[in-house]
């Protein structure tokens, strides 16, 4: 497996740029996720790393070999598409095989690259049948074993559950995350689902407007966003937010929001009286004790826990609770939000102090 290494790459459509000076790199054998809103350029960069997008400025190495001007057969990539894009009139064998057979591999190698792929992704008892006999988790497998069977370089993947139900991609998520494991393979992975990349990235590059807005692994991203957007689409339910005025005044650095003030545990980098925004994530509010007293205005059970949804001080919140409190719709319940559990970001939307 090679490393993939992008340097200042742009991509323009006429005078309209939607790719812009992205530098990233990618270890031999990293399993990286791309992930961001739709048309937020994950899906072109992914297609100029295959080849099916030219390369508007800067360069793309594979295994450190410059591949901007190669075609797609010669970048030695094997891709996994949303929709499968297997052929309807072959057998699982014969869709799995068909890319070696055009490198004419022997009939003894194709037989054994088939059966270890087939054994890998419990493909072994369907390799006669037609995809139109498969479901759709099935159709998805032997796409990956298409891949697989030809020992590439690198795996991309463009979204390659967006058509399965929740509980198949849950079961593919995993099933993706092992093959990796097994294979070691370079792999990068494009979604724009957030439960998606956490779970399987080894780094998240998080993009947005055709910027890289963060890289990292998924837990750094979801502890110290870099900025107001990484802190808004990773983490489910999404990040509480509220603006306050920054003060030294009391005596301590602390947050002064309509209705309430909250003492910082560090004396973040900002002037006196900045206007900030306040990030809490759902799951870190403290429900049934503290200062801050909220009204309950709905409640989602999930099973694991409750989704509340409060307004505090006029500042619509939600928090996420694992005990299952006596908490009924319009009654008032004290709430804590705990100081080192606060994102800081200030007027631009970039992550201030620690």
């Amino acid at each position: 497996m090679s490393a993939i290494d992008i340097t200042g790459v742009s991509k323009r459509y006429g005078t309209t740029a939607v790719l812009h000076d992205v530098t990233l790199a990618v270890a031999a054998r990293e399993f990286v996720v791309l992930v961001g809103p739709s048309g937020c350029g994950k899906s072109t960069l992914l297609r100029m790393i295959a080849g099916l997008e030219e390369v508007s400025a800067g360069e793309i190495r594979i295994g450190g070999r410059l591949v901007n001007d190669l075609p797609p057969k010669a970048r030695d990539i094997a891709m996994v598409f949303q929709s499968y894009a297997l052929y309807p009139h072959m057998s699982v064998a014969d869709n799995m095989a068909y890319s070696l057979r055009l490198r004419r591999t022997s009939r003894q190698g194709i037989e054994t690259a088939i059966n270890a792929a087939a054994a890998k992704l419990g493909l072994g008892s369907l390799l006669e049948r037609k995809p139109s006999a498969l479901s759709g988790g099935q159709r998805q497998r032997v796409a990956m074993g298409r891949a697989i069977v030809r020992r590439p370089k690198a795996f991309l993947f463009d979204e390659p559950l967006s058509n399965l139900d929740a509980r198949l991609r849950e079961h593919m998520r995993a099933e993706i995350k092992k093959l990796h494991l097994e294979l070691g393979a370079t792999s990068i992975y494009v979604t724009h689902d957030q439960i998606e990349a956490m779970t399987l990235a080894d780094r998240i590059v998080a993009m947005n407007g055709g910027y890289v807005q963060q890289v990292g692994s998924p837990l750094e991203l979801y502890d110290r966003p870099a900025n107001l957007f990484v802190a808004g689409f990773i983490g489910s339910p999404a990040m509480n937010m509220f603006p306050a005025l920054f003060s030294r005044r009391a005596g301590r650095p602390t947050l002064v929001h309509a209705g309430f003030a909250l003492s910082l545990d560090h004396d973040p980098p900002v002037a006196e009286g900045a206007v900030l925004t306040v990030g809490m994530r759902p799951e870190h509010i403290v429900l049934g004790a503290g200062p801050v007293q909220g009204v309950v205005n709905l409640l989602e059970p999930t099973g694991l826990g409750t989704i509340a949804h409060l307004t505090l001080a006029g500042t619509a919140f939600k928090a996420f609770s694992l005990a299952r409190l006596p908490l009924t719709i319009g009654a008032s319940v004290p709430i804590d939000l705990p100081a080192h559990r606060l994102h800081l970001f200030d007027a631009e939307g970039i992550r201030v102090g620690p």
